[in-house]
């Protein structure tokens, strides 16, 4: 994720390097330290002992606890800043038995039911019990934290900003057709006030009947969002 990118990019006055299981766009996004925990061949045997007779987590019979252990030593890391609630929850067996502090941020969608990992929000609780601090991006994030489980004192917002700098102003003028094109990316939740767009743009549509809404993206609220669309007569338009 882009805002991800920026932030660890951004750091200073600290030595960086990034853990991830897989690397994509390098050369949109380069960072000069990134180290790569490649896909075990583990002995079946093992493997099966490991998850069906030890009940051992994922991070273990998957040969990434040792891993991550040799990489973390081999660069003397004092810190580990782990993106995401539910890779936190991943990582918990390895948090619990590293010897230097952990903190974790979340960024939205990991503090939503997460049906492919079952007691989530049980596991969520665990793992705020194991760090020493909880990042979340906003305020409303925070709140959500807190209901799950997340002690308040633990608690701090770590905003990512936008870079001014890469957003130009550019001066735009009206279309000499009248054919408006609005855009807006983003997941069909509640969230993102696509509802809100829509009857914005039903308004703004009576004075410029030619004007056009692309909505780049998908979500459960797609169906109710056509049909409101449809309700206030601008389905052809959107």
């Amino acid at each position: 994720m882009l805002h991800i990118y920026r932030q660890v990019k951004a750091l200073r006055g600290v030595d960086t390097f990034v853990v991830t299981k897989e690397v994509q766009n390098a050369e949109r996004f380069p960072f000069p330290d990134v180290e790569v925990i490649p896909k075990r061949r583990t002995n079946l045997l093992v493997h099966g002992w490991l998850k069906f007779v030890e009940r051992r987590p994922p991070i273990v019979y998957r040969g990434e606890y040792q891993t991550l252990d040799s990489l973390l030593e081999r660069h003397g890391a004092d810190l580990m800043h782990i993106y995401f609630g539910h890779t936190g929850v991943h990582l918990l067996p390895f948090i619990r038995q590293w010897d230097k502090p952990c903190v974790v941020s979340f960024h939205g969608a990991d503090v939503a039911h997460k049906q492919d990992i079952k007691d989530y929000p049980a596991k969520l609780r665990r793992l705020f019990g194991a760090v020493p601090l909880v990042l979340a991006r906003s305020q409303s994030l925070a709140e959500r934290l807190i209901h799950l489980g997340c002690p308040p004192e633990k608690l701090r917002i770590n905003r990512t900003g936008i870079p001014l700098n890469e957003f130009p102003f550019i001066d735009r003028q009206p279309p000499s057709d009248g054919k408006w094109r609005v855009v807006q990316a983003c997941r069909l939740i509640p969230k993102k006030g696509v509802a809100t767009s829509l009857r914005a743009f039903a308004i703004f549509k009576k004075d410029n009947p030619e004007a056009e809404f692309f909505i780049a993206g998908k979500g459960p609220l797609q169906p109710e969002l056509e049909m409101l669309a449809a309700g206030l007569g601008i389905f052809k338009n959107v």
